[in-house]
This record gives C-alpha cells, structure tokens and sequence, in this order.
C-alpha cells in the first residue's frame, strides 16, 4: 500500500475551468502543483470571476485526484473501503 501512496505522488491529474481559460495540476498525493491562467481571463473590473474560475478548476483537480487515489487504492485492496482512505 505504501508504494502505491508512493506512486499516487507522481500521478498529475488537470482540473480546468471557463473552457481552459483556468487550469490546474494536482498530484495523486492531492498537493497543488501549479495554476495556470489565460490572459484573456485577467479582467481588472471582474476579478471576482477569475477567483470563481480558478475555485472551480482547483475542485475539479482535487476530485480528480480524489478518484486517481481511490481507483489505484481500490485495486490494491479489492474494493474494500478502509476508514480514512480517500
């Protein structure tokens, strides 16, 4: 099980919003590995939609992390769900 947390560390997975607008990477480990945003998406007079944009494709990289982690755990242990695993 450790090597299978270990090897969930180098898995990325991408989250992204607003059309690719907003993007980010997520390890299998569930740490933030960067953001990336599109020029056109930086408005000065709407810098609350660029916030939302980027909540939005951070969820969507941790949920997708999320399900890496529970998929590759789930292959290890057959299914079973272990308290505390994802």
């Amino acid at each position: 099980m450790a090597r299978v947390q270990e090897a969930l560390k180098e898995r990325v997975v991408e989250g992204s919003s607003g059309g690719g607008m907003v993007s980010v990477h997520v390890n299998g480990n569930m740490d933030l590995l960067s953001i990336k945003i599109n020029p056109e998406a930086i408005d000065p007079k709407d810098a609350e939609m660029l916030e939302d944009l980027v909540l939005a494709a951070v969820k969507q990289g941790l949920e997708r992390a999320r399900e890496l982690g529970k998929s590759e755990l789930g292959r290890l242990t057959g299914g079973l769900s272990l308290p505390g695993m994802f």
